[in-house]
């Protein structure tokens, strides 16, 4: 997960773009632990601005009890959002040519029998210890 994406993704979201403290690390949290796809997004769009820095660029102002985006932050995440144009998409092949290269042979999947087998072999290791246990109990 990017950082500096991140906070300009929420504090667009509040309104007048200024969040307290707690709000902020509150959907920070919330933010890093919702998967892989906010991570890879941010990621996506910091890529489209690769020296970003929010606080020595004038993006995000640090105020008393929270930070603020401003209007150049809200100008540089619209860019980072922005849709490729019809010129950039046109420079990028659709299609990949795979004549010329031969595909990686694909490793065989583990059986589910395998994996039952293991299930089964744990529980008897687990049943095992219960009855050692108990028998130690008493």
């Amino acid at each position: 997960m990017n950082f500096q994406v991140t906070v300009l993704k929420i504090l667009a979201a509040y309104p007048g773009g200024f969040a307290v403290m707690e709000d902020l690390k509150r959907d920070m949290a919330i933010l890093a632990t919702s998967g892989r796809d906010w991570a890879d997004r941010t990621r996506r769009l910091a890529a489209k601005v690769p020296d970003l820095d929010i606080f020595s660029q004038g993006l995000v102002e640090r105020m008393t009890g929270g930070w603020k985006i401003t209007a150049e932050g809200r100008a540089v995440l619209e860019l980072m959002e922005a849709r490729p144009t019809a010129l950039e998409t046109a420079q990028v092949p659709l299609v990949e040519d795979t004549t010329t290269t031969s595909p990686a042979p694909v490793p065989p999947l583990r059986q589910p029998a395998d994996r039952a087998k293991r299930r089964r072999e744990r529980r008897e290791r687990r049943r095992e210890a219960h009855e050692r246990a108990r028998a130690n109990a008493f």
